[in-house]
This record gives C-alpha cells, sequence and structure tokens, in this order.
C-alpha cells in the first residue's frame, strides 16, 4: 500500500524523514524509560526548556517525573571511558508545557547525540546532521552558531569577573546594547571593550563575513582556540555544501554550566520560534561524574504545527451534501469518481466550519 504524504501531520512526515537521515550515517535507535527519577530532573532544571515537571509517586514510595527531554536520561546511562563512544538518535514523547503555557503536553521530539571522543570531525558531522535535518523540514531555513568558549574569553579579555558573567550572557542573549553599556560601565570596563563588547552583541552575519568582522578581537589563547574551531567548522561545512545558511550570532546562549563549546540554533521560515537547538555539552557530562565530550541537538517538532496551520488552506477538496432522498449507491458511485482527484468529505448537511475546494450538492 502507498500511502500520500497529505495522511501524516508535520511531525510525522518530519520524523520518517529524520529517521532516515540519522540512520544513513550509522547513528542508532535509543529507547529510553517514559520516565525516571524526579532528582535527575531536578537537580539539572535549567538545562530543560521547562522547568515544570510531571510528576507522581511510584509503587516504592520513590516520586518519579514523566520525561522532560532525553538528553539527561542518555547520559544518565552512558558508560563514560576514553575507548566507548555513541552515536545515537531518537524519536520519543515528552512531557512539558509549551511556550504558550497552556498546560502539560505529550509532545514528540527527535535528536541526536554524539558522546565519546567527539573530535572536530564528529563536532562537524553533528553540525552538518542539524543543517541538514532543517532542510529535510523546510529549504528555507537558516542555522545560527555561536561558541561559549569565544564568549567567555571576550569577557574575560574585558576583565568581566566569573560571577558577573550570566548577567551579561542575558544581555548578549536579548542583544540589549543598551543595558549592556550601562553594566560594563557599572563594572568599570573600559570604553574600547565596551564597543568590542556591544560589536559582538549586534553581530549577525553571514559566516564568512562573521568570521572576518569577529578575527580583530580575537586575543589569548581561549578565544584563539574556539575561532580556530569554528573556522574549521566553516571549512568543513562549506565541503559538505551546507555552510550557505550558517549564520554567525553570538546571542545564541546557552547555560555556562552545562554548554562549553558551540552552540546552535536552527529556523525555518513560517516559525518565529528556533525548531532546532543544540551544542557540546562537556561540562553537563562531568556534572555526571562522566569525563568525556558530547555534542547533540534536538528537533522540537511540537512546533511544525505552526507550519502546518499556515501551509493547510483546506480540510478537504470535495465536499459532497446529499439530500434525504439521494439513492445509496449513486453516493458511493459519485464518491468514488472524486476521489481520484483528492481528499472528500461526505455528509448529509453541508457544515459551515469545513473548508473545501470544491462542493457537490446530490438531491
Amino acid at each position: 500500500m502507498i500511502l500520500s504524504e497529505s495522511v501524516f501531520r508535520e511531525d510525522e512526515k518530519a520524523i520518517y524523514k529524520l529517521r532516515e537521515l540519522y540512520r544513513s550515517y550509522g547513528y542508532s535507535n535509543y529507547r529510553v524509560s517514559k520516565f525516571e527519577e524526579y532528582d535527575l530532573y531536578a537537580k539539572n532544571k535549567s538545562f530543560l526548556i521547562s522547568e515544570n515537571l510531571l510528576t507522581f509517586t511510584d509503587t516504592n514510595g520513590k516520586l518519579m517525573a514523566l520525561k522532560p527531554d532525553v538528553t539527561l536520561s542518555i547520559i544518565k546511562n552512558a558508560v563514560a571511558d576514553d575507548k566507548t563512544s555513541y552515536k545515537l538518535y531518537y524519536d520519543e514523547h515528552v512531557y512539558r508545557t509549551t511556550s504558550s503555557g497552556d498546560g502539560f503536553r505529550e509532545i514528540l521530539q527527535t535528536g541526536l547525540e554524539s558522546i565519546g571522543n567527539a573530535d572536530i570531525y564528529s563536532e562537524c558531522e553533528v553540525i552538518m546532521l542539524a543543517m541538514k535535518s532543517l532542510r529535510s523540514i523546510s529549504e528555507d531555513c537558516i542555522l545560527d552558531i555561536s561558541h561559549m568558549q569565544l564568549l567567555e574569553g571576550l569577557l574575560e579579555n574585558c576583565g568581566i569577573k566569573s560571577e558577573d558573567m550570566p548577567e551579561i550572557f542575558a544581555l548578549i542573549e536579548s542583544k540589549n546594547v543598551p543595558a549592556l553599556r550601562g553594566v560594563c560601565e557599572r563594572k568599570g570596563v573600559s570604553a574600547d571593550n565596551t564597543e568590542a563588547l556591544c560589536r559582538v552583541t549586534s553581530m549577525y552575519l553571514n559566516m564568512a563575513e562573521g568570521m572576518a568582522e569577529i578575527k580583530s578581537l580575537v586575543c589569548g589563547e581561549k578565544m584563539t582556540a574556539a575561532f580556530g574551531e569554528l573556522s574549521t567548522v566553516y571549512e568543513i561545512m562549506k565541503a559538505c555544501g551546507c555552510a550557505d545558511k550558517l549564520y554567525l550570532d553570538f546571542s545564541v546562549v546557552n547555560d555556562m554550566n552545562y554548554y562549553d563549546g558551540i552552540i546552535f540554533k536552527g529556523f525555518v521560515y513560517g516559525i518565529h520560534d528556533s525548531i532546532l537547538s543544540g551544542g557540546r555539552y562537556d561540562r553537563l557530562m562531568e556534572r555526571f561524574g562522566k569525563r568525556t565530550s558530547a555534542i547533540g541537538f534536538a528537533v522540537y517538532l511540537d512546533r511544525l504545527e505552526r507550519l502546518e496551520s499556515t501551509e493547510s488552506e483546506y480540510d478537504v477538496d470535495t465536499m459532497i451534501v446529499y439530500g434525504p432522498e439521494t439513492d445509496a449507491e449513486d453516493i458511493a458511485a459519485i464518491t468514488e469518481k472524486c476521489l481520484k482527484n483528492g481528499t472528500v468529505r461526505v455528509s448529509n448537511v453541508l457544515d459551515a466550519s469545513i473548508r473545501y475546494k470544491k462542493l457537490v450538492t446530490l438531491d
């Protein structure tokens, strides 16, 4: 039986495309339990998209939570040594509140993780698959990329103390240049360093222009290493044919307690929120006592509902309305004929809420 794409929702279509993409690069499917002990999430709430957890008490008295995230479960169960590496993908339901705050929902999410010995190629492979994931959903897409170490190095060079960095990161993330100037003035940051921070905060350029722009600000071991890493990523992305929609945007910021390298967010036209987010999270591995590298991303398939609503103009191609005296065999014959031209809805009343291309009335 051949299935038409029209029978699938946008998230369902995406899941099969992404599953095929990840398997083609040798990633294995990973399955996790629907719930974990509450402490796993409570200790890492700031890592989660939503800090709200759906909890229950198990029969043994333990407080459990329906999983709001898959990455934490994968990390918890991963063996961490220099001889073991994982290339995993998942498509799982997670349970959390949506961005609109309209209660808990069961959300289909997919993503992949590369854990252990994540060298520069492994890193680039994940970023390349992030771009290909976006393109499988829509060719009208972009991937914004940043680097936590480059930002940290810049703040250190400007004399910003580590305890003040979260406040600065929040202003960079919101691109709030006036407030950033005010904080720099209070912290005694020099005029030149303040301008450098404001310049980085305002920056949004394609990767080639962005790398040329940031190069003059690179100073010190940490920034130099991060800049070199970004340069290598860009060259490899060009070789993979994935660099044309790659943009440098330092407002892409994640929690310093978890992320310490390249980070990125993906967007498609028609949805104002990012539908993909990821990065290198070696610090998160360390929090679990696992001294190894890791990079991955998640695709938020629930947000594709907005894409579906903008693309779906009609509920049905043909609406057939029949009267009380219409012969049932005639209705069936006409329905079968109309099915050759698309979808059909048959009713004995004309429902004003149904959107249709063509109306067929049978008396």
